[in-house]
């Protein structure tokens, strides 16, 4: 029997546009010489992250790929996608579909209406339409120690630093800290076992989008597979109110998963001079990255904020292109060598 490829994943944050990656995790899951060893997720990627973990336990490769189904039907109120592949052929492209409903009269509404209010001031009434999406995970299994390890990201509020959760540690409220945008849900209160105290958190992906330290553990293969859902480069300058707080969002969520590659590429610079117990644990890490940048370039917060079904499915037979194109040009490359040029990213 083959030895398996182990590799580490790494699922960034980005609403709906998180769907991206369920296609690649639905193609990933499909092969079998990958072997899922631990997935760090923010916002979208931990949901994903969870979904993954809790059907592979439940079924294997295929019970994740139906959880991951599960997951993106309730994120897109429909109780089967396959109702909508059909009518996505009629949706000319992801450009047409960002702009019809950047400027449709829900979205206008909504977006002015969280531009001038705080989630605070719905008092009573207030509601985060995730909780029951979060609620029907069954943490029994998200939590359990076979399996791939999960890590989930969040935000410290008050001290502004990343809080990795993992293993018991998981809930529903760990899934809606994860989530939580500022401008659109309360934040989310956890209580704090080592020090007694109720913490506050907001998205992981201001912090960490996602956080690849936790996947720096010696038990852990030496490879991590980035799913990337942000653009890291625009080639237009925005000059719109929308196209530039939508950049402002992207630089935002891609600015410490950058920091976090830039250590990595000097750390194997400086460790390519060392040998043996001296090198450093970072200098061993192989970094792979799947991306569309030219789809994503299309799109906008208008589309992370709206999951349209019709989006949902793009992007997931989107994700899943990606990921048979870099299986076809890498597969090989796992657990030998890192796909990621680091030295020209930050040259």
């Amino acid at each position: 029997m083959a030895v398996k490829k182990r590799i580490n994943l790494a699922l960034q944050g980005g609403g709906a546009h998180g769907a991206f990656t369920w296609g690649v995790l639905d193609r990933l899951l499909e092969e079998p010489e990958i072997e899922i060893s631990g997935i760090s997720g923010t916002s979208a990627g931990a949901m994903n992250g969870a979904a993954l973990k809790s059907g592979w336990i439940d079924g294997g490769a295929e019970g994740a790929r139906e959880r991951l189904d599960w997951l993106w039907s309730k994120l897109g109120s429909v109780h089967d996608m396959r109702m909508t592949t059909w009518l996505a052929g009629f949706v000319p492209d992801t450009s047409f579909l960002d702009t019809a409903l950047e400027y449709s009269l829900p979205y206008t509404f909504a977006d002015s209406v969280a531009r001038m209010t705080s989630p605070y001031a719905f008092g009573p009434f207030y509601k985060n339409p995730l909780r029951a999406v979060a609620e029907a995970f069954e943490y029994d299994k998200v939590c359990a120690e076979h399996g791939p390890r999960l890590f989930i990201g969040a935000t410290n509020v008050r001290s502004g630093k990343i809080r990795v959760f993992s293993g018991s540690e998981i809930s529903t409220d760990v899934l809606l800290a994860s989530t939580c945008l500022p401008t659109l849900f309360q934040a989310v209160e956890i209580d704090d076992a080592a020090t007694g105290e109720t913490e506050v958190y907001w998205d992981g992906g201001y912090t960490g989008n996602p956080a690849l330290f936790p996947l720096f553990d010696r038990d852990l293969p030496d490879d991590i597979l980035i799913v990337n859902i942000n653009p890291l480069e625009r080639a237009e300058v925005p000059v719109t109110p929308q196209q530039i707080q939508n950049r402002i969002n992207e630089i935002s969520f891609n600015s410490s998963l950058l920091r976090e590659l830039r250590v990595i590429s000097y750390a194997q610079r400086i460790g390519a001079k060392k040998t043996g117990k001296q090198a450093d644990r970072m200098a061993q890490i192989n970094m792979h990255m799947i991306a569309d940048d030219v789809l994503m370039n299309d799109l906008s917060v208008t589309t992370k904020m709206m999951p349209s079904p019709f989006l949902l499915v793009r992007m997931k037979e989107a994700g899943r292109v990606a990921a048979d194109a870099f299986l076809e040009a890498h597969l090989g490359d796992i657990n030998r060598r890192g796909t990621i040029d680091l030295e020209e990213m930050f040259g």
